[in-house]
């Protein structure tokens, strides 16, 4: 005997067939253009298409999806930047431009991780700390252990490295989280890979060669 499909309002499975990857990528997507306050979780129902309440039922509340959001996009970025093993086999200067360029190709592909760092960046909040703590010091502090013998030898001062982080990662990536602005300056598209590539050994080159100019150095890249 066939049993006959059961009418009324459907399950949430059956409302929502929005993949959790699907709704974490848009729901970034949201949050770094618009903010966490400025962010509708209704909104983000509409256009995923899926059940009113589907995303207080997977993530608890803004709140829990906003970090769920920002895990999955960190992960894959400390994944992609997983460098120590190259790192460690090249000299100091080759290391910098090494992680440099390796930074900027990889923040091209994530974008909105740029643009969320940007917002959440600007005023002291519990999220900028859980941002800060959980994602961005681990990968400060792997991607800027090379520097330390720099650091040590009077080249550079903690500050610099600072720096260093700020002229990389908000002004090196910028062509790729303001494309719009950045077709404006110049008709070449920043996301394609050849200019991304092309932007990424630019930065390096400059960098590594301002840090040239400010130590001694041996044939083979180390300190003199």
């Amino acid at each position: 005997m066939t049993t006959a499909k059961r009418r009324g309002r459907p399950s949430s499975a059956e409302e929502s067939p929005a993949a959790t990857n699907d709704i974490l990528a848009r729901a970034l997507a949201m949050f770094a253009e618009q903010g966490f306050e400025g962010t509708s979780v209704a909104a983000l129902n509409r256009e995923l298409g899926v059940s009113h309440n589907l995303i207080h039922q997977r993530f608890g509340s803004k709140e829990g999806l906003w970090r769920a959001a920002v895990d999955r996009a960190f992960s894959a970025v400390a994944e992609e930047l997983d460098l120590e093993l190259e790192l460690a086999a090249v000299g100091v200067l080759d290391a910098a431009r090494l992680a440099i360029v390796r930074f900027l190709e990889v923040h091209a592909r994530h974008p909105d991780i740029l643009r969320l760092v940007s917002v959440e960046g600007a005023a002291a909040s519990a999220r900028l700390d859980y941002l800060f703590e959980a994602h961005v010091q681990p990968l400060y502090t792997r991607l800027t252990a090379p520097l330390k013998v720099l650091v040590d030898a009077g080249v550079m001062t903690s500050a610099d490295v600072r720096s260093l982080h700020f002229l990389v990662a908000h002004g090196g990536t910028s062509p790729f989280s303001q494309v719009p602005f950045a077709r404006m300056l110049d008709p070449l598209d920043p996301m394609g890979p050849d200019a991304v590539r092309q932007h990424a050994e630019f930065v390096a080159d400059m960098i590594v060669a301002g840090l040239r100019v400010r130590g001694a150095w041996n044939n083979d890249g180390t300190i003199a």
